[in-house]
């Protein structure tokens, strides 16, 4: 079998020839922040880095989002790359179940996460997903899709299904409330919880400054 570190060298290597052009704001470098932060996580909360490393680097691998609403395509893809670069049965079935469930799937789903590997990648995923970083990334996705950034007579829709939430075609404002500010409450750990209190609030400051510029105050 492949040694650990040459595995998570080599994933490293795939996955960024693979995202590397995206445009949507799941690229390479989402990636990258969301391996930082989930290996910072797992030594905070004791989890096995081998498996957090290689979830995280392998979350976005096939995202759903960009497959027809396809959720099967991500797993698929990553233990078809975990096995072919020699990884044992043991580690792909750990990573295969994480990213498996790491998605968001709407307001009313509830995502647990089995093991504290999986909770951590979590995190880290959606920890990306706010704060500044997840702002730019909302806009970015909203381009990328076609959306409005904004319609006042369309108000957000806490989606009680997975199946509802991928039919979502909301403005990319909706998608602040109808996932970004739920997160801070989801967050499985301590440390991401923390880090968590101050990027939700600096999404909550943006939107008072949105909504005073589009409705023509200074």
């Amino acid at each position: 079998m492949t040694s650990p570190q040459t595995l998570i060298d080599k994933t490293r290597a795939h996955v960024e020839s693979a995202l590397s052009d995206d445009g949507s704001g799941h690229d390479w470098w989402h990636v990258h922040r969301v391996w930082s932060l989930a290996k910072a996580l797992a030594d905070a909360e004791g989890a096995a880095r081998t498996v957090v490393e290689l979830a995280a680097l392998l979350h976005d691998i096939g995202d759903w989002k960009f497959h027809g609403g396809d959720e099967t395509v991500g797993p698929a893809r990553a233990a078809e790359w975990l096995t072919s670069a020699g990884a044992d049965p043991q580690t792909v079935s750990a990573v295969v179940e994480i990213v498996s469930g790491i998605s968001f799937k709407g307001a009313g789903v509830p995502t647990p996460m089995r093991t504290l590997e999986g909770r951590v990648v979590q995190d880290a995923d959606r920890l990306d997903a706010m704060g500044a970083m997840g702002i730019a990334r909302a806009f970015a996705y909203g381009g990328h899709a076609d959306r409005l950034i904004y319609h006042p007579g369309q108000p957000p829709v806490m989606h009680q299904s997975f199946e509802q939430y991928k039919k979502n075609d909301g403005h990319t404002i909706n998608h602040f409330y109808e996932k970004l500010l739920l997160l801070k409450d989801r967050m499985n750990t301590a440390a991401g919880k923390k880090i968590a209190e101050e990027r939700h609030r600096f999404m909550e400051i943006y939107l008072e400054r949105f909504f005073k510029e589009w409705n023509g105050e200074s």
